[in-house]
């Protein structure tokens, strides 16, 4: 493939996944966007809850099967090696645009917070999420995970090697802030409706059930010293009173 192009297939996947993550947020805070979680004329409650589950399942399988190593070796026999990122970050986004674009709201509350200043702190802490979802990505290196580091490695006649162990952080206390992130941001609303409950309450199933797959696969690429890592840090909830100085690694989580 030619450099070029794979350089500019990249960039557009990148933007076209960070065009997508801006909408999520929109969608799941009932901001901005025109069609959220919550919009739209509800219809039959069967019908919505079985085309949005559906719709989550999609996403959840298509973003755990392309991530597994023995998918990789299969599909980069057609899929150029240097874009084989970039491929699955646009497949991702292009289910979860296809998600978006034709969830059915369900109205009825589960909960709603009436006082505005709790309300406005369940927005901040909304926010409080997506944040900490963006900077645990580039604390295990974001233009890696999103593919634009190897194109641009392609691009400039360089090998693509997997990053070396480093100590990012918050992967010091706990081994998946990103996913924390993800689901202080799928729960942390002033209304929950019961269409954003089903979303909240299948994509934190999905984020367990996949985490397992994940780090069989990472113990088997970084070996003993992730499991090491793995042992001795807390997946979610970090202890008190301890200082960690172990090696983690820097792919240590979330490919997905």
């Amino acid at each position: 493939m030619h450099p070029a192009f794979a350089l500019a297939f990249g960039a557009v996947s990148y933007g076209v996944f960070f065009a997508t993550f801006l909408y999520l947020v929109g969608f799941l805070g009932n901001v901005v966007v025109p069609k959220s979680v919550d919009s739209g004329t509800p219809g039959a409650l069967g019908a919505a809850v079985l085309v949005n589950t559906a719709l989550l399942l999609l996403f959840g399988v298509q973003h755990s099967v392309m991530a597994r190593p023995a998918f990789k070796r299969w599909w980069t026999r057609f899929v150029p090696q240097p874009i084989e990122r970039s491929t699955y970050v646009l497949a991702s986004s292009a289910v979860l645009i296809a998600l978006m674009a034709w969830w059915r709201p369900i109205a009825e509350p589960v909960w709603a917070i009436e006082t505005p200043a709790l309300r406005a702190a369940m927005m901040a802490l909304f926010f409080g999420g997506v944040g900490l979802v963006l900077f645990s990505t580039f604390l295990i290196d974001h233009f890696d995970l999103f593919g634009l580091r190897q194109v641009v490695l392609h691009f400039r006649n360089r090998d693509y090697s997997e990053r070396h162990f480093v100590m990012p952080v918050l992967y010091r206390f706990v081994r998946h802030p990103l996913y924390i992130g993800w689901i202080v941001t799928f729960w942390a609303a002033p209304t929950m409706s019961a269409g954003h409950f089903l979303f909240a309450l299948v994509m934190t199933g999905y984020i367990l059930v996949a985490i397992p797959m994940e780090e069989r696969d990472l113990a088997q690429l970084h070996g003993e010293p992730y499991r090491r890592w793995r042992e001795a840090t807390p997946a979610f909830v970090p202890r008190i009173g301890t200082s960690r100085t172990d090696t983690a690694p820097s792919s240590a989580a979330e490919p997905a």
